[in-house]
């Protein structure tokens, strides 16, 4: 596959699969088999960089979007980051979290 842009690193022009788990075994935190995507670092420019450095976790809609889900439950959130950077750090040696995302979480 050819790079579309001169100097980048493949991996930040395709999207990755996810670093943190596979899809197959539905939600993170309860098993559901019907998941919903999450970007762990999200934001406009991080929701992107999460997708090309493959920090997506597969949750169940209650724990996505339900009331005590990521995005409702701000311990749940950090937990999920300090995972993702922890991740970052161990398949991505090369790489520097904070340049990269500019916010430590652990």
């Amino acid at each position: 596959m050819r790079a579309l842009y001169k100097g980048c690193r493949p991996h930040l022009l395709y999207k990755m699969e996810s670093i943190l788990q596979n899809k197959e075994d539905g939600c993170l935190l309860c098993g559901n088999p019907y998941v919903e995507e999450h970007h762990v670092v999200y934001g406009t420019a991080n929701r992107k960089l999460s997708t090309r450095y493959g920090l997506l976790v597969y949750l169940c809609a209650e724990h996505h979007r339900g009331a005590h889900g990521v995005h409702h439950n701000a311990a749940l959130d950090l937990r999920l980051k300090q995972m993702a950077q922890s991740r970052f750090q161990e398949v991505y040696p090369d790489e520097d979290w904070l340049k990269v995302f500019g916010r430590n979480y652990i």
